[in-house]
This record gives C-alpha cells, sequence and structure tokens, in this order.
C-alpha cells in the first residue's frame, strides 16, 4: 500500500483494518491456552495415562527394612518427560506413596519391606496411579550408563558420545539411536534420556507393549527390555505389584536388611 492510498484511508481505518486481519487468522472455535501449551478444555486431559505408561524415577530419600516403618511417606522425582497422548508428565513430578509393611533382618532371617506409589503430583495437582516394578538399579549403575563407554575425541560435543544403558542397550549420542544387543534400533536418544519401544524380556515376567500400545516410551537411563534389579547382589524383587495384591511392590533380601539408598532408579509402570 502507497503512501497516497495510507493518506486517503487515515490512520484510523488501516489499524481496524488490520485488526480485522489479525482477528481471521483465528478460527472461529479456537480454544485458549494455558501456560504448557495445553488448551484449557485439554488440561485435565494431559494426564490421562493410558496402561502401560512407563514411568523412569529417583529415589528422593533411602528406606530400608531396619529402620522404615508402615505408612512412612516416600517419594521419587520423574527424570524424563513422558510422552502422552494429550500431553505430557514433566521432568521433575513427583510420585508419592507409602511403606506398607516391613519385615526386619531378625534371629537369621533376611529382610522384606513393602511399598507403593499411588500418587502423581505436579503443578500442585494430585493424579492417583497404580504402579508396578519393572527394574530398579543403584546409583553407581545410573552413574555408568551417563558416562561415555570411551573418552570423547577434541572437540567433540559430550551429548554425541556412546552410553551404554542399564541392560545393555547401546545409546549413539543426541539425536542417534538406541539398538539393543541384536544390533536391532529400538528408539532415539534425545537429551535427558532415550524414547523407544518397550520389549519384553525373556525368561521373566517383563512385558512387552500392553493393549497393542508400542508408543515410544522414556525410559531415562534403561534398556528397552530392563528388568529385574541391577547392581543390588542381595536384593530381589518378591512381588512386582502386577498380580494381586496389585499396585503392592515388595524387596526381598538373600541376607540381612533390604536398603534402598536416595538416588537409586525404577522402572515403574501403570496399570
Amino acid at each position: 500500500m502507497n503512501a497516497h492510498i495510507r493518506k486517503l484511508l487515515g490512520k484510523p481505518l488501516l489499524l481496524l483494518l488490520l485488526v480485522a486481519a489479525l482477528l481471521s487468522s483465528y478460527p472461529a472455535d479456537a480454544q485458549t491456552t494455558s501456560a504448557s501449551g495445553q488448551s484449557q478444555n485439554s488440561h485435565n486431559a494431559e494426564f490421562s495415562i493410558p496402561r502401560g505408561t512407563v514411568l523412569p524415577v529417583r529415589l528422593n530419600h533411602g528406606f530400608s527394612s531396619k529402620s522404615a516403618q508402615p505408612s512412612q511417606h516416600i517419594s521419587a522425582r520423574v527424570m524424563q518427560d513422558v510422552p502422552l497422548p494429550n500431553g505430557k508428565i514433566p521432568q521433575g513430578a513427583t510420585l508419592s506413596g507409602s511403606i506398607l509393611s516391613v519385615e526386619p533382618a531378625r534371629n537369621g532371617n533376611p529382610g522384606k519391606i513393602s511399598f507403593r506409589f499411588d500418587t502423581l503430583e505436579n503443578s500442585k495437582k494430585k493424579i492417583p496411579v497404580k504402579t508396578n516394578l519393572r527394574a530398579l538399579a543403584g546409583f553407581m549403575e545410573v552413574l555408568e550408563a551417563q558416562t561415555p563407554e570411551t573418552s570423547p575425541g577434541f572437540g567433540t560435543p559430550s551429548p554425541w558420545v556412546t552410553t551404554r544403558q542399564i541392560g545393555g542397550d547401546e545409546v549413539y549420542g543426541v539425536g542417534g539411536p538406541v539398538t539393543n544387543a541384536a544390533s536391532e534400533h529400538v528408539g532415539k536418544a534425545i537429551f535427558g534420556g532415550v524414547l523407544v519401544h518397550v520389549r519384553a524380556n525373556p525368561g521373566s515376567n517383563c512385558r512387552g507393549p500392553l493393549d497393542d500400545n508400542d508408543q515410544l516410551q522414556a525410559l531415562w537411563v534403561f534398556s528397552a527390555d530392563a528388568c529385574g534389579v541391577y547392581g543390588m547382589d542381595s536384593v530381589t524383587i518378591a512381588h512386582a505389584g502386577r498380580t494381586s495384591p496389585a499396585a503392592e511392590i515388595t524387596l526381598a533380601s538373600d541376607h540381612g536388611d533390604v536398603s534402598l539408598r536416595g538416588g537409586a532408579a525404577m522402572l515403574l509402570r501403570t496399570d
């Protein structure tokens, strides 16, 4: 529009035309959005968690069968954004629960402890969940999974180096593929973790996709088929919570007490 036409139209009319053009770029049924980028109408839907969703967490505080008490509060931190059909569970969300029962090691009998995680908390919103335990790893295993397998060359950014997940999968740097022991492509690496297709673990009770839902899932430092206990030789998963009593997780020791330190990692799965 040249200066002569602008002068004829005048500033008020020009402004009205600009406003009308902007308004026409939005559909009539447009929904307002929240700060998280989700529509207000779908705010509750973003925490619709499908069965089988994996939650990679790190314990905020340790507990043991030697000193823990029934009803004692426990919590863990979600360590990677968990994608959902209508949003995500953000990294940093809190998963909380409680100790259910404790059997200290006594008279030669090893210790045992039962607990559950049943509440997901984020931005003052609390969502009830039922979870079972797929994998458990000690702090040192987490550290090793985040350590490059070889020293990066001069000038090589650390996110590009190759690392090995808990369970054996190879991660070829951020943006690169994730492969299993058979060199099969199971997912991709992103900043802060991996997105992979969960796989059953042969010879174990750990399942693959549930309800034909094989979407990419956030497994943080774990392999696609990670299952059981890593780095805690005396600890076993006596009851994962998949069967009755559902959502009740029991850890037992081969000798002495069961002891979990803060920083231990878990793969929990919703049911």
